[in-house]
């Protein structure tokens, strides 16, 4: 299994098919801002996006669009907060701050969120 860390430092890239984004190492996820929806509930009840964490990979399913390649535009990202499974969840400090880049050929570009840079708190 992959860490966030390895695959920021080592510019692994997740893919993207249609509604689901798969990323290439296994998180939690807290937050997630995508278009204008910011999403924090994932909840069975919840009808906007499900996650799961599988052996490798966790996969994201975002419900509300058929394709995230047409609705993330070049100039537009997917960020999210996510901790590292088997971290601390409850320490801030493991908290990520990343952004996903979704591009052509199913490419999902991952990169960390410098501290300056605007995100939604």
């Amino acid at each position: 299994m992959r860490t966030i860390d390895e695959v920021l430092k080592l510019k692994i890239n997740g893919m993207h098919y249609g509604n689901r984004l798969l990323l290439p190492f296994c998180a939690e996820i807290l937050k997630v801002s995508i278009e204008d929806d910011l999403i924090m509930d994932f909840s069975t009840e919840q009808d906007d996006a499900e996650y799961n964490i599988n052996d490798e990979f966790t996969e994201i399913y975002f419900h509300k669009y058929k394709s995230l390649e047409a609705v993330v535009t070049k100039y537009e990202l997917i960020k999210m907060v996510v901790v590292e499974v088997g971290k601390d969840l409850f320490d801030f400090n493991e908290h990520k701050k990343i952004s996903i880049d979704i591009l052509p050929n199913h490419i999902a570009e991952i990169k960390e969120i410098e501290g300056d840079q605007i995100f939604i708190d």
